[in-house]
């Protein structure tokens, strides 16, 4: 049964992305996603000290748990999109400048449009 499953993500991840980006692209790629990993990051952990516990937690679970799957480029563009909704959410609902969660948000759909590259978890899995 895992692996039909598997099989099945496989074939879902080959039809998304044709090739996964070598050489220098991939070398941007790799930046994009270890650069918004980080700012994930520290975002993640900034939001279990201020606003309210229940969303903060939320939040911060779910940003940190999509910052780790883009370190690792795993199912990226299922992290990039998380990352839209997540820091989409986060704007629509938290006070203050709304600058990061624009860069953080606008990143993870850049990441989910353009794949992981060839140097991550997908490219080893699925390419």
């Amino acid at each position: 049964m895992f692996s039909l499953v598997c099989l099945a993500d496989g074939l879902a991840m080959r039809r998304l992305f044709s090739t996964f980006a070598r050489g220098w692209p991939g070398i941007g790629l790799l930046l994009l996603r270890l650069m918004a990993a980080i700012a994930l990051i520290h975002q993640g952990a900034s939001r279990f000290q201020t606003g309210a516990p229940g969303r903060a937690i939320i939040l911060g679970v779910v940003t940190l748990a999509t910052a780790i799957f883009l370190l690792a480029g795993l199912w990226t563009p299922v992290a990039g999109v998380l990352t839209l909704t997540v820091e989409s959410w986060a704007a629509l609902s938290e006070p203050g400048d709304h600058w990061i969660q624009l860069l953080l948000g606008t990143l993870g759909a850049g990441l989910a449009l353009l794949g992981p590259g060839v140097w991550s978890v997908d490219a080893r899995l699925f390419g």
